[in-house]
């Protein structure tokens, strides 16, 4: 997947700190407390803490409520052109970072260019920095901390996690493949709202389940889950910031919150592999057709012994909130920015489009469905320019797409039509055989 522009990962930072004051539930005293917790140093995309104010954080949680994520984005820096980065002042910037770890990049700019008149952008340190394992988070230590681990309330947060399950055999080919079960539970109710077993371990794989899941339940304020290769895309992350949802991910090594999944995926395999493992699992399908049946029947229905209630029941007692559907449909679309040509074209994995000849020299985004790309957005400017018409396709869907589902083969007639051969020969040639009949048999009387 193509590098996602600065932009919009800063503009998926900025969301992420600001995330639960977002929660239109609060009151005007709780979110202000909320902002005043924000206030402070914070590790960016690029691994360098950066000082939030409040009023900044503030205005961050205008724009969004006005604009969206778009409204996240940095403004047109006027320090572009700035000379190039000297050596000398850059060794100087390292000797002030590695004397005082606490320095953020902004006052070494401002150190340097108050002794030597050379401004270096705050962005140029700070890439420098996290290229040179300098960052203030790793010379500080700085650990993170991530939301509380309780929800007090149905979609309040949910929960995802994939479980490694048994070798079933593999749909395409000779041999097996290790199965996958992708799951979402609500972690007020316990209710396994989605759960869909897999052959791969693959971002796309998570995003369908959980577009699956809104469909069906609407969207959760919160979704908690670890650092595996399903939840740690930035694809994730901006599916999430589109759709209001709080994306919190878990410390490496630190099972705090996880203790609900953990009995879940105990349950899973004591109640419903080993059974299923015990009759013989033919295929993926099978394994699917008969795991949603057991939610369906006894999981999801059974009367929890923490709550006293089955999960459906508790579930039932809380609201949600649906997206709506352009948005719904906007915010699992993937994303890459290409420079479009002198020839009015893009080339993108491996296909070469036609765009608009007003954006010939300018860096667009193409927003696609990874299993679709003949039907391919073209934004520039955060407004929709029109689609990247294709000249040339060489690949249908894009490389970290999941393959599509083999189809299902026709049924069987059980017409033998060897066999029918077979039974007819026979029955011309059982009869006896007159002699006379045979070529090159001699006449009668002739001797032989």
């Amino acid at each position: 997947m193509a590098a996602r522009d600065r932009g919009e990962a800063l503009a998926l930072w900025r969301y992420h700190l600001i995330a639960e004051a977002l929660d239109p539930k609060l009151s005007g005293r709780e979110r202000g407390q909320l902002v005043r917790r924000i206030a402070g140093d914070h590790e960016d995309p690029g691994g360098e803490l950066r000082s939030v104010s409040r009023n900044t954080a503030d205005r961050w949680i205008r724009r969004y409520r006005a604009e969206g994520l778009a409204g996240l984005r940095d403004q047109p820096r006027s320090d572009v052109g700035s000379a190039r980065l000297d050596p000398a002042l850059l060794d100087e910037a390292i000797r002030l970072r590695l004397e005082a770890p606490a320095r953020s990049a902004a006052h070494i700019s401002e150190i340097v260019s108050a002794r030597h008149g050379v401004r270096i952008a705050e962005r140029t340190l700070a890439e420098q920095f996290r290229r040179r394992g300098l960052t203030r988070g790793e010379l500080l230590r700085d650990g993170r901390t991530f939301g509380r681990y309780e929800a007090d309330a149905p979609n309040e947060r949910w929960i995802g996690d994939v479980l490694v399950g048994p070798f079933v055999p593999h749909p395409r080919a000779p041999g097996s493949v290790r199965a996958r079960l992708f799951v979402l539970v609500d972690d007020h109710s316990r209710l396994l709202v989605a759960g869909r077993w897999a052959g791969n371990e693959t971002l796309r794989a998570g995003q369908e389940l959980l577009h699956g899941a809104i469909l069906r339940h609407g969207a959760p304020d919160s979704l908690y889950v670890d650092n595996g290769s399903a939840y740690s895309g930035a694809e994730l992350a901006r599916s999430c910031a589109i759709l209001g949802i709080r994306l919190i991910h878990s410390k490496p090594y630190s099972p705090e919150g996880r203790g609900k999944q953990e009995r879940l995926n105990r349950v899973i395999r004591e109640r419903f592999l080993l059974e299923a493992e015990t009759v013989g699992i033919a295929s993926l399908d099978e394994l699917n057709d008969r795991f949603a049946a057991w939610v369906s029947r006894y999981l999801n229905v059974r009367v929890h012994s923490e709550t006293g209630e089955s999960p459906l029941a508790r579930y039932a007692k809380g609201t949600r909130r649906d997206p709506h559907p352009d948005v719904l449909r906007s915010a699992f679309l993937w994303s890459a920015t290409r420079r479009v040509s002198r020839t009015a074209s893009v080339s993108f994995e491996g296909n070469e489009y036609e765009v608009d000849a007003a954006l010939v020299g300018r860096t667009v985004e193409l927003r696609f469905r990874p299993e679709d790309l003949f039907a391919i957005e073209v934004w520039f400017g955060g407004r929709q320019t029109g689609w990247a018409e294709p000249r040339r396709i060489a690949r249908h869907v894009h490389r970290q797409a999941p393959p599509p589902p083999e189809p299902a083969p026709p049924p069987m007639t059980g017409i033998d039509y060897l066999g029918q051969v077979l039974a007819d020969h026979e029955a011309e040639t059982s009869g006896p055989i007159a002699y006379r009949a045979v070529r090159g048999a001699p006449a009668e009387g002739e001797p032989f």
